[in-house]
């Protein structure tokens, strides 16, 4: 009984863990119309654009210039350390956003499948 019980507790919190993480993105996936969309370089900042930073952060590099990434992490878009994650390739992406304070404030973010 005891087995079943946590079987049934594990599975609500793993459906819980994945609905808040699906959640987080929610409003990234429309971009504003009002807005222009950039195509940029993004990929992890500490891997592959060599920036200073403590752990495996995603960043996006527009004008030559790159700049870590505020609205959603480098997590929420599949494993980064995988053979083409974030840590190993550098991919393209439509954003749209702002850079404040040296940072990028993401509102619209798609990875474009470049293959």
């Amino acid at each position: 009984m005891k087995y079943i019980k946590l079987l049934i507790f594990s599975t609500l919190i793993l459906f819980s863990l994945q609905t808040a993480a699906q959640a987080n993105n929610k409003g990234l996936e429309k971009p504003d119309a009002s807005k222009k969309i950039l195509i940029v370089e993004v990929s992890c900042g500490e891997c592959q654009f060599k920036m200073e930073g403590k752990s495996c952060d995603l960043a996006v590099r527009i004008n030559g210039k790159s700049y870590f990434v505020d609205g959603t992490n480098i997590d929420e878009h599949g494993d980064a350390h995988a053979k083409d994650g974030f840590c190993e390739a550098i991919k393209k992406a439509e954003v749209q956003g702002e850079i404040i304070n040296g940072r990028f404030k993401v509102s619209y973010f798609k990875v474009i499948n470049t293959k």
